[in-house]
């Protein structure tokens, strides 16, 4: 089960994300991020301590996200992300274009 927080909009928006969050998952997520995003153009932080897996599609959705930010002046940032879903970023060198703390 996935779970998508908005947490704080003070000096970006910030979302808190908890459990799994896949292909089954991906394209509510993607939804209800840029709504956030359409409604409140910022910078947006992920918070990923809860965040216990993700798959190839949702590396995607994060590029997607990325790549929207990017072309109107905003940036992306996941922080606290897992070892193991660290490594993913690492393997397909989307830690070399997005920050992931």
């Amino acid at each position: 089960m996935q779970q998508v927080k908005l947490v704080s909009t003070d000096n970006a928006l910030e979302f808190s994300l908890s459990g799994e969050i896949d292909s089954a998952t991906s394209e509510d997520f993607y939804a209800e991020v840029m709504a956030a995003y359409r409604h409140d153009k910022k910078d947006m932080l992920f918070d990923c301590t809860a965040l216990t897996f993700i798959d190839s599609t949702m590396l995607g959705t994060f590029v997607k996200i990325f790549k929207t930010l990017k072309a109107e002046g905003h940036t992306t940032v996941l922080k606290n992300v897992q070892p193991r879903i660290r490594k993913l970023f690492q393997i397909c060198s989307l830690d070399t274009i997005m920050e992931i703390r």
